[in-house]
């Protein structure tokens, strides 16, 4: 277990260290991410994480600047003796020349049993803001969604866009490719595009919420929205020797969104 820990250490250095360049590189540093995989409760959820053994890291920066490091997960020998599962997560967080945040994770059944793999996936994005209530998610409107503070009842979203007056927990289904995070008090706008993964959460705690979190100040919930790329309403099921692939790419550009004259599909 201490060898799991020591390795995960070295994980949250170099990723550190990831952001810390693209703050640098790229001026933007309010864009901060984390990256949170959800597994069956077959697995992961049921087990210890640390469980699973860190064998390969490499960061590796080429001539052209950019820049990725490559995370290999997957069960050591001893490890295979307790597991139940076996399986292969590798993740490529790559940094573009032109301030792209790359996240690429692929997922390969390795059981010799014959038995399937089956998991759910989310990226856990969190992107500061100016103010919550000055921000808009556009590319989620008129989707069907799960409400998670209704116990996941289905509604379809009535606006356009997506906007900020209350706590918002909802997984929109069936998601298009591109979405956008439009931030009125900075003039800024994220993109978020996909590849592989067809759902999207959108979750803000407001302030209730916030002050009963303990990791969570009282008004962080104002400059904070996570809008995460996730593959979650229809679990993904692997054969053994198959793979799965997900990709998300996220970028900051500046924009003159003002009274909703920002047409986030140029941006896209």
């Amino acid at each position: 277990m201490s060898m799991a820990r020591s390795c995960f250490s070295s994980v949250v250095r170099h990723c550190l260290s990831l952001q810390k360049q693209f703050e640098e590189e790229f001026q933007c540093s309010s864009l901060n991410f984390q990256i949170m995989v959800l597994l069956s409760p077959m697995d992961l959820l049921g087990t210890d994480f640390g469980a699973l053994t860190l064998i390969h890291l490499l960061f590796q920066k080429n001539s052209s600047s950019n820049s990725h490091i490559d995370l290999i997960l997957k069960p050591s020998e001893e490890d295979m003796k307790i597991c139940l599962l076996f399986y292969e997560f590798r993740l490529r967080v790559a940094l573009g020349l032109g301030g792209d945040l790359m996240l690429t994770s692929r997922i390969r059944n390795m059981n010799t049993d014959g038995k399937p793999f089956t998991f759910a996936f989310a990226y856990h994005t969190y992107f500061s803001v100016s103010d919550i209530s000055e921000v808009r998610v556009e590319g989620l409107g008129t989707l069907d969604y799960l409400d998670n503070l209704q116990n996941k009842e289905r509604f379809t979203e009535q606006g356009d866009a997506i906007t900020f007056e209350t706590e918002v927990d909802r997984i929109y289904l069936s998601a298009p490719t591109k979405t956008a995070i439009l931030d009125h008090g900075k003039k800024r706008t994220f993109a978020i595009r996909k590849d592989g993964l067809p759902d999207a959460v959108v979750w803000n705690p407001w302030d209730k919420k916030a002050k009963a979190l303990a990791d969570f100040g009282d008004d962080e919930y104002k400059h904070m929205l996570c809008v995460e790329t996730a593959a979650i309403e229809k679990p993904v099921t692997l054969k053994p020797g198959e793979e799965w692939r997900g990709r998300q790419e996220l970028c900051a550009v500046p924009s003159s969104y003002c009274g909703g004259l920002l047409d986030a599909r140029k941006v896209l």
